[in-house]
């Protein structure tokens, strides 16, 4: 049976879509470099383990089956792993990104391992209809800054009152020059995974700066590197950029929810959120990946908060196909649809783009017909939310200019 609402399958199944947070492909070399689990769950080390059992684990290696025309016994989890190595490397980035109907990507270049075995960000461009353009992940910039100073100066040590001085000095410099490059869209804060999500609008002290940057400091010289979990320079640096981006008029995406166990759960709720959200009202905030499992909480502040933004991502495919229909319920029980966004939080392999807008495609169409069936939604209404959330409201908020090419897809 064909879809009960012929205009609205139209645009869930071929509306392009703006991808408004992602990170790079592997290189070729570098295909198999990452345990192919990191795929459909957050878990990590002996728990990966068990991800194979769950769900959107099953959920995926039907749908990759399918793809790569796999049956029988071998339509599994293993199967894909075992198929996915034997396909010419750019036939399987083909096969994945053209069934996605995927325009742009707005690429977080910031997560670890990126520097050493992905792609460049416009390398991807083949893939898609428009450039892609890059979100700047504030903490790592800073780690790197600061990294780079006390390197420079490891014969002759600053003093640490003048360390401080040089590394914000640069550092909003650094992000100053970043509010000016058109390659640069928006700003990312993964303050959830290093101090929580309960960033404090006052004041930071120069004691408490002066005691991070020497902790950091001892850091460097135990470990080799810097990985700032200091709270005072965390909040005080997420705020400096927080009023850069109001300035220039450039989104701040913050991870919220889903993530590994370096989360604090407790403090990953964005309702953690609002006192920072009202002292910046001239700054764009995007909360990332559904702020699973504190959704509500996040269409709440969407819907209080003129400047706050969902983004219902990562969820494709961490969670069960149900659950993702829950998710997008949760989503318009209360935030205006002007001001919902997705993406695939897709990161090393193009099948986690393919599967993250099948899914997203598919759960979007059946909660949007099931408003339509009992009369809630037109399907002119539903229409133009998929739309929104698709494209529209990321090509407004991160002024991408672009056209929808509506030819990418047939539905």
């Amino acid at each position: 049976m064909g879809p009960m609402y012929r205009e609205l399958a139209k645009a869930a199944f071929a509306y392009p879509i703006i991808d408004n947070h992602a990170h790079p492909f592997l290189k070729e070399k570098q295909r198999n470099s990452i345990r192919y689990e990191v795929f459909i769950s957050e878990a990590q080390n002996d728990a990966l383990d068990d991800a194979i059992y769950t769900l959107p684990c099953f959920r995926a290696a039907a749908q990759l089956s399918k793809l790569f025309g796999l049956k029988g016994n071998d339509a599994t989890w293993e199967g894909v792993k075992k198929t996915r190595l034997e396909l010419d490397y750019a036939e399987l980035c083909k096969l994945c990104m053209e069934p996605t109907g995927i325009q742009c990507i707005l690429f977080d270049d910031g997560l670890g391992g990126i520097a050493e075995m992905a792609e460049d960000l416009n390398w991807h461009d083949k893939y898609t209809g428009s450039p892609s353009k890059r979100i700047v992940r504030l903490e790592v910039e800073g780690q790197n800054i600061l990294q780079d100073i006390l390197i420079a100066n490891d014969n002759s040590p600053l003093s640490v009152d003048i360390l401080c001085d040089t590394f914000l000095q640069e550092f909003t410099t650094y992000m100053n020059a970043t509010a000016e490059d058109d390659h640069v869209v928006g700003y990312k804060s993964v303050a959830c995974y290093r101090t929580g999500l309960d960033i404090n609008p006052a004041p930071c002290g120069t004691d408490e700066l002066h005691q991070c940057l020497a902790a950091a400091s001892v850091q460097l010289k135990e470990k080799g590197s810097i990985r700032f979990q200091h709270k005072a320079l965390n909040d005080h640096l997420v705020k400096i950029v927080l009023g850069i981006a109001g300035k220039c008029k450039k989104p701040i995406q913050f991870h919220t929810g889903l993530g590994d166990n370096d989360i604090t759960l407790t403090t990953s709720s964005p309702a953690h959120m609002q006192p920072i959200i009202k002292a910046f009202p001239e700054t764009t905030f995007v909360l990332l990946h559904s702020s699973y499992p504190y959704t509500r909480d996040a269409g709440y502040l969407t819907s209080v908060y003129k400047n706050v933004y969902l983004d219902f991502g990562e969820i494709f495919p961490f969670i069960s196909a149900e659950g993702q229909r829950n998710v997008i319920h949760e989503v318009l029980e209360l935030a205006p649809t002007n001001k919902i966004l997705w993406s695939t939080d897709a990161a090393w392999w193009p099948e986690r783009f393919y599967l993250a807008t099948v899914q997203a495609r598919e759960a979007i169409y059946e909660v949007l017909a099931g408003y339509v069936s009992k009369q809630e939604l037109t399907e002119d209404q539903a229409v133009s939310i998929v739309k929104m959330a698709f494209f529209d409201n990321a090509n407004r908020i991160y002024k991408l200019g672009l056209q929808p090419n509506t030819s990418i897809l047939s539905p």
